[in-house]
């Protein structure tokens, strides 16, 4: 691609400025962001106040507060001391606050609301006719003709008393607070109605029916003692009467049946017991000798046969039956047979004997047990009868003491101070003002900063500057054409308008920008379409025009060839691709609208992609001969983020002026398209922030900030 040397000597070798990081807050911006939307912001808080001020004072009914003072009595005196059934409150953290939680029970509330018979009163009755207080919509209702409560009536059956009672109860419980006065044993009890009197009537018949409940309480629970005690006492005693018959009848089965006799059988039995060891005893002796004088018969010798028996008559024989002699041996036989046979006839006796004694003993045993058994039995009767009977005495003692307390009740709390008619607590008109401000306040610095942070586009040359890194040349404010072909006539009736002097701003910026070698090709980008880069571009020109130099107009958008819409041109003049192939000579493609003195080459269509064209010696030949013929060439391109081809243009030119929409280009967009110029070694010499609206910047409080289109600035242009 051919590249002008002066082109190349344009090119900057400084690096392209980064955007600024706006990641840290900056107070001063949010404080001037807030401060350009303070209309914002008092609208807001206006409309806040004025909601506030409906609610304070027309649509929030006056409300009273009345209360009643009741102590909880720390030490209860007892008429009749009975534990179990007078027991006094504890006055612990847990017990005053359940005592606090009884005052507002729907229990003691229902007691209220029958005792005030409120089911007749309409706040607490839906279905009586209700006071009616001027609302905004029951008024719209009003006026279209419809009732606040049309067909709720109609169709539907009649609440019973329960029902009725039960919604009297739940909206006096919205009515009804308790509360315990700090390191005290004082409750307040308080009513908030729209009556000061219906507050000290509901405020007084809770704390009496509070007092009323506390002796109710403790009245039913020694009735129910009393009842309890009188079922329990003639069951005791029917039970106690039953017992002693039970004894009566078991003395007369077993007869006289006592301890002692029980011992006497006792001691009869032991005697038995010893006889019949003792024969037993004799028994086993008596076996004994037999055996051994049976052995020694054997064995032994007549003198130890003797001696075991212990014979006289033996004694004397023995000695003659050791000596052999026959009769004398035969009569120790005899002798010893006859004491054998003795042995034998009283050991046979014997053991009748203990046959006999051990039976009698089991019998006599038997018998014991069975007195024995029958009088544990009558003991156990006798035990438990006396027990019966102590308890019986005991409940009976304690029937008569509780009957006693019978009207004897005392409450564990009393009335300190009655309720006097409630004093005026809300609406709190001057609370819920402040409030409705303060809220109003941060809706719109809310709205303010939300904007703000939504807004993608730009309103100032500052914040331009600041994310693009590069100098705003001019400021444009709309140009107050309805169609772009009175933008030519607007610039020559209009030479001292807003917009012509921002116009001309912008060609002294652009050829200040490089004073020693003022730029000849000037470039008009923008990053999409309707950002008002042709109007720049045409406006440049004839600006430039205006200096008396040679101007020549490049229509280089040959896609969309928007000249039409601001020129008479003919569809079958040449243009510039007619000049880049030099069909016709350069002075016949030309043309020059009669209204300005400036060279217009316009665009074509053409087969070939545009891009290409640009990028052909061709074109590069051409820029060179109107360079030579031309004092300043002015170059309108495509947007740079629809197609290339004003990255391709740019290389030949030697100031581009990027064109940004006022509050319309958004960041991103400029962000790309300088990326994209960048990304070609194409440098953009400045900005453009066109299309300003007037009135758009006064309504976001730069009016009187910023030249051409402030308020100072309506003294030195035609507007």
């Amino acid at each position: 691609m051919l590249e002008s040397p002066k082109t190349s000597a344009l090119r900057s070798k400084r690096p392209e400025p980064e955007p600024q990081d706006d990641s840290d807050i900056d107070i001063f911006e949010i404080v001037a962001t807030l401060w350009r939307g303070k209309w914002i912001i008092l609208a807001c808080a206006a409309i806040a106040v004025l909601i506030g001020a409906y609610k304070a004072y027309v649509q929030m009914a006056p409300t009273y507060r009345a209360a009643a003072s009741v102590v909880l009595q720390v030490r209860n005196q007892q008429i009749v001391d009975i534990q179990s059934v007078m027991s006094g409150v504890s006055t612990d953290w847990y017990e005053i606050n359940t005592e606090l939680e009884v005052i507002t029970s729907r229990g003691l509330l229902a007691k209220v609301a029958r005792d005030l018979d409120l089911t007749q009163v309409p706040v607490f009755n839906w279905t009586l006719p209700q006071p009616r207080r001027f609302t905004l919509t029951g008024a719209v209702m009003d006026l279209a003709g419809w009732s606040e409560d049309a067909g709720s009536g109609t169709g539907a059956p009649a609440p019973d008393e329960e029902e009725l009672l039960s919604y009297a109860v739940d909206v006096l419980s919205g009515m009804i607070s308790a509360s315990n006065m700090t390191d005290t044993y004082i409750f307040e009890i308080a009513a908030t109605t729209e009556d000061p009197g219906l507050s000290q009537l509901l405020a007084n018949a809770v704390a009496r029916a509070y007092i009323q409940d506390q002796i109710d309480v403790k009245f039913q629970a020694t009735e129910n003692a009393v009842a309890w005690l009188s079922e329990r006492v003639v069951e005791l005693e029917a039970d106690l009467e039953a017992r002693e018959r039970r004894i009566q009848d078991k003395q007369a089965e077993l007869g006289v049946l006592n301890t002692d006799a029980l011992d006497a059988m006792n001691l009869q039995l032991r005697d038995r017991r010893n006889r019949l060891a003792d024969t037993q005893a004799a028994v086993l002796l008596q076996e004994a000798l037999i055996a051994r004088v049976e052995d020694l018969r054997l064995t032994g010798t007549p003198v130890e046969i003797a001696e075991e028996l212990q014979d006289p008559a033996l004694m004397r024989l023995a000695p003659d039956a050791m000596d052999g002699e026959g009769t004398a041996q035969s009569l120790f036989d005899a002798r010893v047979d006859l004491a054998l046979q003795r042995l034998k006839t009283n050991l046979d006796r014997q053991r009748q004997q203990v046959e006999t004694l051990d039976r009698a003993l089991r019998d006599l045993s038997a018998q014991a047990d069975a007195q024995a058994e029958q009088l544990v039995v009558l003991q156990q009767l006798e035990r438990e009868t006396a027990a019966t009977r102590t308890l019986y005495e005991t409940f009976l003692t304690r029937l008569k003491e509780t009957s006693v307390q019978r009207g004897l009740q005392q409450a564990d709390s009393r009335i300190l101070s009655e309720a006097t008619p409630g004093y005026y607590v809300a609406p709190r008109k001057s609370r819920i003002l402040s409030l409705h401000l303060a809220l109003g306040l941060l809706a719109g610095i809310g709205l303010v900063l939300l904007r703000q942070y939504l807004h993608k586009g730009f309103r100032t040359a500052e914040d331009l500057e600041a994310h693009a890194g590069l100098p705003v040349l001019g400021q444009i404010p709309v140009m107050p054409v309805t169609r772009r072909r009175e933008l030519i006539d607007f610039l020559n009736d209009r030479p001292t308008s807003a917009g012509v002097e921002a116009v001309r701003n912008l060609r002294t910026s652009i050829l200040l920008s490089r004073v020693d070698n003022p730029p000849q090709v000037i470039l008009s980008a923008s990053s999409v379409p309707g950002e008002g880069k042709t109007t720049m571009s045409i406006a440049m020109a004839h600006n430039l025009a205006g200096l008396g130099k040679r101007v020549m107009l490049i229509e280089a958008d040959i896609r969309r060839r928007a000249f039409g819409e601001y020129f008479d041109v003919s569809p079958a003049h040449g243009g510039l691709i007619t000049a880049m192939t030099g069909e016709q000579p350069l002075d016949e493609v030309i043309f020059r609208d009669p209204r300005m003195p400036v060279d217009i080459l316009v665009g074509e269509g053409s087969n070939v992609n545009a891009a290409d064209l640009f990028s052909s010696d061709r074109f590069a030949q051409l820029m060179t001969e109107l360079r030579q013929r031309y004092d300043f060439i002015i170059i309108d391109t495509p947007p740079v983020l629809v197609v290339p081809d004003a990255r391709v243009v740019g290389q030949h030119a030697d100031a581009i002026f990027f064109s940004v929409a006022w509050d319309k280009t958004t960041r991103g967009q400029v962000t790309d398209a300088l990326r994209q110029f960048s990304s070609v070694n194409v440098r953009v010499a400045g900005l453009v922030l066109g299309k300003i609206s007037a009135a758009g910047m006064r309504r976001y409080g730069y009016g009187d900030k910023y030249g051409a289109y402030s308020s100072y600035g309506k003294a030195y242009y035609d507007v």
